[in-house]
């Protein structure tokens, strides 16, 4: 198995770092008033990627905190994967071209697989499925629309398109850390020829032993947020499993 990549998360609501509960946006955490420097924080940690998410974006259809992004973007030099709000290749185009590595798109997969489909030939490895799953059934416009849809049907519809991983979000365990759904990750991931990133829920390090000892190559990595800002997860610590991953942990 390779290394793991544990992907600190910043989620942007108003233009600060937040967490939300069960992605409710009126039950918001205040976590850093200045992305910029959060990001920095991760990245002086030893994180090799960053994770962001423009919250306000996700339910306006459009990006709504450009401003921070890109001066998390000029802040540091990791690569960084963006979902919030990322609905027509104008915008993939755009934010592809202003640095961001990777793109997440999320109800568009729902809406218009062709879109996503067509976004994933035309930047191979550069766009990432949004997964969002709430009582196993996919969700949208952030979070408030559910569908009948499960993650595997979803991510079925984008084996052959060139597409970087499933973004795997259980709503009902996210910024609650209750723990990580490793069950329902790695079940996706043996389902599917795309690489799965767990997210929602991470509580301590026992979850990223979880996933890794589900022992499923297909799982590329895992999103953590508030157990990083509350401080619950050891970094370093977290890091040095991740990394012997790949070495047969």
């Amino acid at each position: 198995m390779a290394p793991m990549i544990i992907f600190p998360a910043i989620d942007l609501k108003d233009g600060v770092c937040v967490r939300l509960k069960k992605g409710v946006m009126a039950d918001a955490t205040v976590f850093n008033t200045n992305p910029a420097s959060q990001a920095k924080t991760f990245q002086t940690q030893g994180f090799q990627w960053l994770h962001c998410v423009d919250l306000n974006g996700a339910f306006a259809g459009k990006s709504a905190n450009t401003d921070a992004i890109k001066s998390i973007r000029a802040a540091i030099d990791l690569p960084i994967q963006l979902g919030g709000g990322i609905r027509d290749m104008a915008a993939v185009e755009g934010w592809l071209a202003a640095g961001i590595t990777r793109v997440i798109l999320g109800t568009a997969a729902l809406t218009d697989p062709e879109f996503v489909k067509n976004a994933a030939r035309a930047f191979p490895g550069r766009i990432v499925v949004g997964a969002d799953a709430k009582g196993g059934r996919i969700a949208t416009q952030g979070w408030a629309e559910i569908s009948e849809l499960t993650p595997v049907e979803l991510g079925k519809r984008f084996e052959d398109a060139g597409v970087a991983a499933i973004l795997f979000t259980d709503i009902d365990g996210d910024g609650l850390l209750k723990g990580v759904n490793f069950l329902a990750t790695a079940a996706l991931a043996r389902a599917l020829s795309i690489p799965v990133i767990a997210s929602g829920g991470v509580g301590s390090i026992v979850d990223i032993d979880a996933l890794i000892a589900a022992n499923e190559p297909g799982i590329e990595g895992v999103v953590v947020g508030r157990a990083l800002y509350d401080g619950r997860i050891d970094v370093h610590a977290a890091l040095a499993r991740a990394a012997d991953a790949g070495h047969g942990y």
